[in-house]
């Protein structure tokens, strides 16, 4: 027996059998097992009972849990709450996140994990009650990436933990992961979202045009500056700037980019006067920026600078249970976009999808859905419509 009070874990779910579930489950443990069947009676039931933790259904019913979320932080803004639902989306699992949840669980559950889950939130309850600190967030919106899978609920939390901050973000994976797509999204759930999202590919664009596209020139700065021009931080201020292919920007623009970094400032081309910006910068690489720093082939201040916080993409084989909602999803995008196409897929071709390595990840799996959709002879697509190295040439 131990000599610490029993904690309290509060249930809001409007099935019942939930509730008998987490009191079979808890049976053995040293805690008290408390139900509410809808938001009200949940949020009425924290303000009594001040339950170390709360398990909440993201669908009460009729009620939305994310508004009893909102109402929960208002009320109690220091209470951990993990989100429950069958419905793992990157919006779902972005809001819960930027809500302050502690965590979210997929249900059904997998009773191991579960059981960490709440070992873990109930330890956290009691540090809170020794009065150590728990940041939390508020925001709205999602990012339109598509996945279920563990692997992508994971990317959720960390997009739904770090766009409410200003912090720099590198989105490391391999090409054709989406990491343009996160970006989008922790832009989308920022506090600059109602500023622009401007992208460039520093990759594409020569070391002499670079310089300026980034930090704008002065009107006689170099043969053909005719007027002056606003490069992309300027034209960005307030919003977020995504650098695509930060490894492969030439070292003299490193240095440049560097000082906006540290001192928010743009000197642009031929220009005397810095200016001040505010941009936030998300950088996206499928190379390896820490053994470039290394190898002297980056700079080593300009990566930890972008290397505050950290995403890497998983490659879509290693997420293959993916594979079924992305080609919904690109089905249903080839049809809205050419009105009309195939509305079904067999179960051989998406077999065989589901199978292949990827290499190309998403982005390949994108464009043989389009190649699908234009050979398919009727409304479905089959084995044969797909690309000979995928089926052996069925």
């Amino acid at each position: 027996m131990t000599d610490l009070p029993r904690q309290k874990i509060l249930i809001i779910d409007d099935e019942t059998d939930v509730h008998y579930s987490f009191e079979r489950l808890l049976a053995k443990d040293h805690v008290n097992v408390l139900a509410a069947a809808n938001g009200a009676d949940g949020l009425h039931m924290v303000q009594k009972e001040q339950p170390d933790i709360v398990v909440m259904d993201i669908r009460l019913g009729r009620e939305n849990g994310l508004d009893v979320l909102r109402q929960i932080r208002q009320a109690r803004p220091r209470q951990i709450v993990i989100m429950m639902t069958a419905y793992g989306t990157s919006q779902t699992a972005i809001e819960a996140m930027k809500l302050g949840a502690f965590d979210y669980t997929l249900k059904p559950f997998e009773i191991p994990q579960l059981k960490d889950l709440l070992r873990r939130a109930l330890r956290a309850a009691r540090e809170l009650s020794a009065d150590n600190v728990l940041t939390v967030s508020a925001g709205t919106d999602s990012g339109g990436i598509i996945g279920s899978s563990s692997a992508m609920q994971q990317i959720y939390k960390l997009i739904g933990q770090v766009a409410p901050t200003d912090a720099t973000v590198l989105v490391t994976g391999e090409s054709g992961t989406g990491k343009e797509l996160v970006a989008h999204a922790i832009h989308a759930n920022s506090k600059r979202d109602r500023a622009l999202f401007m992208a460039i590919n520093c990759a594409a664009i020569p070391e002499a045009l670079l310089e300026s596209e980034l930090f704008g020139h002065e009107k006689g700065a170099f043969t053909g500056a005719l007027a002056q021009r606003l490069g992309r931080f300027e034209q960005c201020d307030g919003g977020t700037l995504f650098l695509d292919e930060i490894g492969e920007m030439p070292l003299g623009v490193q240095a440049k980019l560097l000082r906006v970094l540290q001192d928010g400032e743009v000197l642009r081309v031929g220009g005397r006067q810095p200016v001040r910006v505010s941009v936030r910068i998300i950088a996206a690489t499928n190379r390896d920026l820490g053994a470039s720093a290394r190898n002297k082939e980056f700079r080593e201040d300009l990566f930890y600078r972008l290397n505050v916080f950290s995403i890497n993409l998983p490659p879509l084989r290693m997420r293959s249970g993916d594979v079924s909602g992305l080609v919904t999803f690109f089905m249903r995008k080839w049809r809205q976009r050419n009105h009309g196409g195939p509305v079904k897929i067999s179960a051989d071709a998406l077999a065989v999808l589901t199978a292949y390595h990827w290499p190309g990840n998403v982005r390949e799996l994108e464009n043989s859905i389009q190649r699908a959709a234009i050979l398919a002879g009727g409304n479905t697509i089959t084995p044969k419509d797909l690309p000979p190295e995928m089926t052996g040439g069925f």
